[in-house]
């Protein structure tokens, strides 16, 4: 009667490949056995010269707790708390999106260069 919307015929007759086709292309293996050791060695390099500590203005792990601080940081104040609680969620918010942002923009651009 009519085909299934899903075959690999009706797939390749629309210029789409199916995920198990691509997936066992020799071709997705070269082209990834560059680009994902390299954005994995970028974002190690990102990390451990520090880069990712100045980019984003949070401290280095030794600097969490200096010799001035050695417990963990609470809420001073009675009365303005619930903005000390703000400013603390907004800043987990900002440093918690903030790597695997970087980093999902640096794979995307890096998808850019590959050659169809």
């Amino acid at each position: 009667m009519y085909k299934n919307l899903w075959s690999s015929a009706c797939l390749e007759a629309q210029g789409e490949r199916s995920f198990a086709d691509i997936i066992t292309s020799i071709r997705y293996w070269v082209i990834h056995s560059i680009t994902i050791p390299s954005l994995f060695i970028a974002g190690w390099l990102f990390v451990s010269t520090g880069l990712a500590y100045d980019v984003f203005g949070s401290p280095r792990p030794n600097e969490y707790f200096t010799e001035s601080r050695q417990g963990i940081p609470l809420i001073t104040g009675r009365f303005d708390s619930l903005e000390q609680l703000d400013e603390f969620i907004r800043w987990l918010a900002v440093h918690g999106l903030a790597v695997p942002t970087v980093f999902f923009l640096g794979s995307i651009s890096a998808m850019q260069f590959i050659q169809r």
